[in-house]
């Protein structure tokens, strides 16, 4: 490996087409303001660096970065790469990973708006992140030990497991389809709506109107904490440890509850079962 170390680069293209580098201790800014350090480049190490330049991680196949931190000048930092990994790391810029394959984030600090959209074979862990719409129509993906604050996450996702995370955001699971949650915390309003095959396990879910619309949702063991008209037209199959305000027009299936508020059957169509259990 080439070693490029202690340098600040402004220039257009400054490492264009590298292969085989490691760039360490280096600034990625200047009054130059040159965008695609790293474009095009090939079996690329970054270590405790900083970028506050444009588009530095395009089309890089082979890419790992420790200890850096791109700003919220360095947008759309990686683009269209893949075999990515990225630890102890912050990554402040505006859609800061996109159309990329095979990546993992560890131990990092995400705070970027359109993060992470079609992205596939994503691992997420002991990380947070501050996003809206967070990983839209991205796939198989795994999060576990997560923080998220946000809006519109997880928005038409495919194969996604969450487990032992914190998810404060509104909207979320949209039209998402064969997800699974387990040990987790949902905070948030209008949760899972047009989903399919949504899987909740040991989770407490908090909010108002709740997980309508939904084809095949499982809840098990699952709180449920100031929620109200929930499961509206869903087909779904649910045990609910705790009081829930009220229940309306679920379409078929059954849920298990120690106790409803109001149960509201206003369509011929609704048909699922409620069971009091205590």
């Amino acid at each position: 490996m080439n070693l490029i170390a202690n340098r600040t680069m402004d220039e257009e293209r400054a490492l264009y087409g590298s292969s085989d580098i490691t760039v360490k201790g280096c600034r990625f800014d200047g009054p130059a303001d040159g965008e695609s350090a790293l474009k095009e480049s090939r079996n690329v190490t970054v270590e405790d660096s900083y970028f506050n330049l444009r588009y530095p991680f395009w089309h890089v196949h082979g890419l790992e970065i420790s200890s850096s931190e791109m700003t919220d000048k360095c947008r759309a930092a990686i683009w269209y790469s893949d075999n990515i990994r990225i630890t102890g790391s912050k990554l402040h810029g505006i859609k800061a990973l996109r159309e990329c394959f095979d990546a993992e984030i560890c131990d990092s600090d995400i705070i970027s708006p359109e993060f992470g959209w079609s992205v596939k074979n994503l691992v997420i862990r002991d990380s947070k992140a501050e996003s809206e719409y967070f990983l839209m129509r991205s796939s198989d993906i795994t999060i576990d030990r997560f923080e998220l604050t946000g809006k519109y996450s997880f928005q038409y996702v495919k194969n996604l497991q969450i487990t032992a995370s914190v998810l404060n955001t509104k909207d979320a699971f949209w039209h998402a389809k064969d997800v699974t949650v387990k040990d987790s915390v949902i905070n948030g309003e209008y949760l899972g709506w047009y989903s399919e095959n949504l899987t909740l396990i040991n989770c407490t879910i908090k909010g108002t109107q709740p997980l309508c619309y939904c084809r095949n949702l499982t809840l098990i063991n699952c709180r449920m904490e100031d929620c109200d008209l929930a499961f509206e037209r869903s087909v779904i199959e649910a045990t609910v440890t705790t009081p829930v305000i009220s229940i309306k027009n679920p379409l078929s299936g059954h849920i298990t509850v120690p106790y409803v508020g109001e149960i509201i059957r206003d369509i011929p169509e609704a048909l699922g079962e409620v069971i009091i259990s205590g």
